[in-house]
């Protein structure tokens, strides 16, 4: 049984300061939003491995179904120009 005066769960990201994107770190609980931040910084960048933090709620976070991974994303496969294999990359850019 749930208990009622449990603080809500929050996922964590953290964008590591050479990355270019936020990368999930681990979850905890929390009273609210600015809290679980606070939490999060202690956490998850004691040896200052992040430049930004994000939390969100669990209740927030909609994921597809393993199940329905054939029907989700076959609609996706034949449309091969979207991959970035059929350009030519600058040596000059660095990352896209």
């Amino acid at each position: 049984m749930e208990d009622k005066h449990q603080w809500p769960l929050y996922e964590v990201f953290v964008r590591a300061r050479g990355g270019l994107d936020h990368k999930h770190t681990g979850s905890l609980h929390a009273p609210d939003a600015a809290m679980a931040l606070s939490h999060a910084r202690d956490l998850y960048t004691r040896r200052q491995e992040g430049v930004s933090i994000w939390v969100v709620p669990s209740t927030a976070i909609v994921a597809s179904d393993p199940a329905e991974n054939d029907s989700l994303f076959e609609p996706a496969r034949d449309k091969i120009y979207r991959h970035p294999t059929f350009y030519e990359i600058p040596d000059e850019v660095k990352t896209l």
